[in-house]
């Protein structure tokens, strides 16, 4: 019997030799250690959704390009730009007055309030200005980056607080 367990373990250190020679010649297999998974993104949550109004078609109108009429319906051209404040308060109108067919014309500025925009339903109808043609003749032109003379109605133009 103790030959036998010789024989077996003589056996099976045999076959633990050749395992490991066979193993010496196979090339090895280096595997990294396994990245960290990346880590999540933070979520993001959502943007509520927009507020949405709603008006009327008759309710408002685009201003831009509009002929302006003096109270005697004299034509006193065409707003061309609308100036806002730092709050984006509308102040005034670049009204682009006079000449023909652009040739000879000034853009002057004049205040919001002096603008009446009671019949403009159609791309056709105009806006009156509060001032006579001769009010408006007589105004400086508007240039941009320079500060800025708002022709108004009598007694209710407020003054525009610039930096130099």
């Amino acid at each position: 019997m103790r030959g036998r367990c010789w024989f077996i373990c003589l056996g099976l250190s045999f076959l633990v030799a050749a395992t490991a020679v066979r193993a010496a010649d196979e090339p090895q297999q280096t595997t990294a250690p396994a990245a960290p998974p990346p880590a999540a993104a933070p979520k993001q949550q959502a943007a509520p959704p927009p507020s949405v109004t709603v008006i009327a078609p008759k309710e408002a109108y685009g201003v831009l390009g509009r002929d302006v009429r003096s109270p005697t319906d004299e034509d006193m051209g065409h707003i061309v730009d609308v100036i806002v404040d730092h709050a984006g308060t509308v102040r005034a109108a670049v009204i682009d007055f006079g000449g023909f067919l652009g040739v000879g014309s000034r853009k002057i500025v004049v205040d919001w309030n002096a603008l009446h925009f009671g019949r403009v339903n159609n791309k056709s109808d105009s806006i009156t200005l509060e001032l006579t043609k001769a009010q408006v003749a007589a105004a400086p032109e508007y240039k941009e980056d320079t500060p800025i003379v708002v022709l108004g109605a009598a007694g209710k133009l407020s003054p525009f607080d610039y930096e130099h």
